[in-house]
C-alpha cells in the first residue's frame, strides 16, 4: 500500500483500501477568498476544495484543470505544487486512499457553472474554509499554504 509522508483519516479493521491517484487546487480571489465547492443538497452538504480523480490517459495537470471546470465553472492553470497528503476515507461504501496532491492555482476565466448537478462553487476566507472542508488532508493544504504565503510576504524588501 502507497503512502505518503503526511497521512490522513483512520483506516477499519477489515476494508481494503482502493489507493486513487487525485488532485485538488488552492485558487485565490481578491486575497481574502479561495474557492470552495459545496457538494450535495439539503442536509447532505460537505465541503471540499475543487478536484478530483486523475484519469488513467491524463497527467496532473489536466486532471486539475477539468476537475475545476466541471465542479466550478472556473478555468484556472496550475501554478505550484502546495504538497501531497493521504487521505483513508469511505465514498459511496468504497474504502479509498486518496493520495492527493495540491497545487496552487491561477484563476484564468470565471466563464461557466459547474457541470456536476450537485456541486456549487463557494468563495470562503481560508479560516471559514479550514473548519468546513470534510477532509483533513484539504485542510492541512489550507493551512500550509497559508503558513507559506505568511513566510513569503515576510521575506519581501
Amino acid at each position: 500500500m502507497t503512502r505518503f509522508a503526511l497521512q490522513f483519516g483512520k483506516t477499519q479493521s477489515g476494508l481494503t483500501y482502493v489507493e486513487r491517484p487525485t488532485v485538488f487546487g488552492l485558487c485565490m480571489r481578491s486575497d481574502r477568498e479561495i474557492a470552495i465547492v459545496r457538494i450535495g443538497r439539503d442536509a447532505e452538504i460537505e465541503y471540499d476544495l475543487p478536484g478530483g480523480g486523475v484519469e488513467a490517459a491524463e497527467d496532473e495537470a489536466a486532471a486539475l484543470m477539468r476537475e475545476f471546470q466541471e465542479e466550478t465553472g472556473l478555468t484556472v492553470w496550475p501554478n505550484q505544487v502546495i504538497g501531497r497528503a493521504g487521505q483513508y476515507w469511505i465514498a459511496r461504501g468504497e474504502p479509498r486512499n486518496n493520495l492527493a496532491t495540491f497545487y496552487e492555482v491561477e484563476l484564468s476565466a470565471d466563464d461557466g457553472e459547474p457541470t456536476e448537478p450537485d456541486h456549487a462553487l463557494l468563495w470562503l476566507s481560508p479560516a471559514e474554509a479550514l473548519v468546513k472542508v470534510r477532509h483533513e488532508a484539504h485542510a492541512w493544504a489550507i493551512l500550509h499554504w497559508l503558513r507559506a504565503r505568511k513566510a513569503a510576504s515576510t521575506k519581501r524588501p
